[in-house]
């Protein structure tokens, strides 16, 4: 048969040696037409859109050589490993040929990057990113602010928003002008010309009628609030109540206490009576106002309701956990809108603050020593801040505006202004890698060892070298396999590497769109932001786990134990879990909880607001966890119409209209089955096993032929080929490390991470390390 030829043409690959020169020899004759009569069988016999027409151009390679055809043959060898080719209705190889197939062919092709590395060349400058440039902030002057108050989301590019930074706009130079005054006056702790105010405000979609994290026993709702106190002395505090369309407090049908707590100690308590006219509601927060004595440095401000009674009223329906719509479900008590804080009065100086200490390391003893001190100051700061070593040239301009702001205000405004220039150098702002010079164009090169070190500051750390690491880099000991590893485990093990979590995860897995989502209140009215929050941590505590722990990766996907707090366990149906506190929670042998399938932040996020989508569902387990996207679909294909669909159908059924329309099919025959799997689970996570009364069909499968039913199917068929997982995750961690998209020339550096961890028992710091050591992280490709 045709295909099985093709498949026969393939394998003659197989015995090629594993000298140098048999990477040039692999098409040579008679191999060169063995390979040719391949590739033209199998573009014009298998008709499939995804190679004739996905970008994946089989007639126009030239099989002269393997080695120049690299970039379509890797293409080729992705559809092999992960079954996509020959298609499932065509005569498919057994298990052991495709291995056989796969095993020779990449073969060729990582001899072939071993005897001709190709690194890539990322951006010589890339901005920070908002996360990144809070980082870079607290680690620098050991400040903890607010970014997203103070400068634009990045657009997002490849799943990841540094990707695409490279620019900076009139408008942006702006907001990031006004964020260095604001910080440095603040680390500094200068006074301002008269008192400043914050407000925070809460969401409106919070029910407050239980304890929240952070805050005293016996209290229910509010809200904890980080804050730094620009200077010692008095501040004032104002809060607000929820209140309806009406401007009408909301559940204030009876005296209330509301507490208010600075570092956990009762500073205020205000009284709440009922109101009992139009104009009541319009006062009943007014006296919710004082002041307040604080310290300057971060504090701990809370405000909260001290708790009545939680029994409930005999009713004939569980009662809903959401409490926050006036409409469908009031609330039972009143809630905090928001918290004011402005200040200080009676300013009494700046105080002993962690960010003062970090930059006023030295202190003049005269007149004639700030020159000096403020040389050592500036020198320090500026190192870390630029990752790199300074010299004269670098100190002249934060020195001129040093003297100018010192003659007119004194020693320490000199120090503020000239923090304020560093913060907005575009030294701080970008990470700049310019080529060597003398290089000739296209020469690839290993990156220097301070540009490595920020490569990996910025990986683990989402931040700014430490000193430890930056004292390496400028010794050139990172050039050393051995030490470059060493710190690649120290600074996983650091806390700060929490930020693979916060900002690698939380990109990866897309649980940020979680504060874009609302499930229909009508359909699912016991949806608020409580259950979104305890969604996203439940996933965050699965990552943050793996990590720290150093456990396999394949533990992400393995059910068998998850996170919860009563909230959570409340929605998914599990008895026994009180409290706001999450903790791990074994399931049961027929537990239907517990890896990433199974979260409701990933269903949640993979669903339509009415309904479940077994398409985005399917095309996410593709993507993030297979690392097999489907093609793009085709121009002008309808949306599937739920109007004009009977709602008695179920979603499988309904999607039936799809996959009968030769259009549509090539796409959905492959996201579809995957993404029926799921389908026990509803848009919000909960697990069902029925569906407009009709029994759910979770029957699905992949492209490599295998069936299956349910979440725990589809589980085992992900772990039954684990490099599948594993590379996918590789190649996303290698993405957000780079900056840039992950090419057909990085394949061959991923493979070599995925059989290295596959030898450290798929552990997490062995893919890191992997990273950390190879060629696409350690070299680039002059421009």
């Amino acid at each position: 048969m045709k295909r099985r030829t093709a498949w026969t043409l393939l394998l003659t690959l197989v015995p090629l040696g594993g000298r140098a020169q048999d990477v040039d020899q692999a098409a040579t004759s008679p191999d060169r037409a063995r390979i040719a009569r391949f590739v033209k069988m199998y573009c014009l016999d298998c008709h499939d859109r995804d190679v004739q027409s996905g970008g994946l151009a089989l007639d126009a390679l030239d099989p002269r050589s393997l080695v120049q055809e690299s970039r379509i043959w890797e293409q080729v060898a992705r559809k092999l490993a992960t079954r996509r080719m020959p298609p499932a209705d065509a005569d498919r190889p057994s298990e052991p040929t495709y291995e056989s197939a796969v095993r020779a062919l990449t073969g060729l092709l990582d001899r072939a990057a071993a005897l001709d590395p190709e690194p890539g060349r990322t951006e010589t400058f890339r901005r920070l990113t908002r996360a990144e440039y809070q980082n870079a902030v607290r680690d620098l002057l050991a400040l903890d602010v607010d970014a997203t108050a103070l400068l634009p989301a990045d657009e997002s590019s490849r799943g990841f928003d540094n990707q695409t930074v490279s620019d900076l706009s009139p408008m942006l130079l702006e907001r990031y002008l006004a964020a260095a005054r604001k910080i440095s006056r603040l680390a500094a702790g200068r006074p301002g010309r008269s008192p400043d105010g914050d407000t925070f405000r809460i969401r409106p979609d919070i029910t407050q009628e239980e304890h929240v994290a952070g805050l005293p026993l016996g209290t229910r709702g509010g809200a904890l609030i980080a804050y730094t106190f620009p200077r010692d002395g008095e501040y004032e505090v104002e809060l607000r109540l929820a209140r309806d369309r009406n401007e009408h407090v909301e559940g204030l049908n009876a005296a209330h206490e509301v507490e208010l707590l600075l570092d956990r100690e009762r500073v205020a308590l205000f009284k709440l009576a009922p109101p009992r006219s139009e104009h009541d509601h319009e006062i009943a927060d007014r006296q919710l106002k004082t002041r307040i004595h604080a310290t300057a440095g971060p504090h701990q401000i809370g405000a909260t309701f001290l708790k009545r009674s939680s029994s409930l009223l005999e009713t004939k329906r569980q009662p809903y956990q959401a409490h926050y719509n006036f409409h469908r479900h009031p609330r039972l008590s009143p809630a905090l809108y928001q918290v004011s804080i402005v200040g200080p009065y009676h300013d009494r100086g700046p105080g002993d603050t962690p960010s003062r200490r970090r930059i006023f390391v030295r202190r003049p003893t005269s007149k004639d020593d700030e020159e000096r001190c403020a040389r050592l100051i500036l020198g320090a700061l500026m190192e870390r801040a630029y990752r790199r070593p300074i010299d004269q040239a670098d100190l002249e301009k934060p020195l001129d505006l040093f003297h100018q702001a010192r003659a007119e205000e004194g020693f320490e405004a000199g120090i503020e202004a000239a923090l304020s220039a560093v913060l907005a150098s575009p030294y701080f702002l970008f990470r700049i890698e310019p080529d060597p010079p003398g290089l000739a164009s296209g020469a690839v090169y290993r990156v220097p060892d301070v540009a490595l070190a920020s490569r990996l500051s910025f990986f683990l750390w989402s931040s700014i070298p430490d000193p430890e690491l930056l004292d390496l880099a400028k010794q050139g000991a990172l050039a050393k396999p051995q030490t470059l590893e060493r710190q690649a485990r120290r600074m996983l093990a650091d806390p700060r590497s929490a930020s693979l979590t916060t900002n690698f995860a939380s990109q990866w897995l897309r649980l940020r769109n979680l504060d874009s989502i609302t499930p229909d209140p009508r359909l699912f009215p016991d949806f608020d932001d409580n259950l979104r929050q305890a969604f996203r941590r439940e996933t965050e505590m699965l990552f943050e786990t793996v990590v720290r722990e150093d456990r396999s990766v394949l533990d992400l996907i393995k059910p068998g134990s998850t996170f919860l707090n009563e909230r959570l366990a409340r929605h998914y149906g599990i008895a026994g879990v009180y409290g706001d506190r999450f903790r791990a929670v074994a399931m049961g042998a027929d537990g239907v909880r517990g890896g990433l399938l199974r979260q409701g932040s990933i269903l949640t996020v993979t669903s339509y607001a009415t309904r479940t989508s077994p398409v985005i569902r399917g095309k996410w387990v593709l993507e993030t966890l297979l690392g097999s996207p489907p093609p793009p679909p085709p121009a002008n294909v309808p949306a599937l119409k739920d109007n004009t669909v009977s709602s008695a159908l179920s979603v499988r059924e309904r999607l039936a209209e799809h996959r009968a329309n030769a259009a549509c099919a090539s796409c959905h025959k492959i996201m579809d089955p995957v993404g029926f799997a799921l389908e026990n689970f509803d848009a919000v996570g909960r697990w069902r096993m029925f569906e407009e009364g009709k029994p759910i069909d979770a029957s699905g499968g992949l492209s490599d032929g295998s069936t299956f039913a349910g979440p725990a199917g589809l589980e085992r068929s992900i772990l039954k080929r684990p490099e599948l997982f594993i590379g996918a995750l590789t190649e996303k961690l290698m993405t957000y490390a780079l900056g840039r998209g992950v090419e057909e020339y990085d394949a061959p550096a991923i493979r070599r991470i995925v059989r290295a961890a596959r030898d450290q028992g798929d552990r997490f710091s062995a893919i890191v390390v992997g990273i950390a050591t190879s060629v696409p992280f350690q070299m680039r490709r002059a421009r």
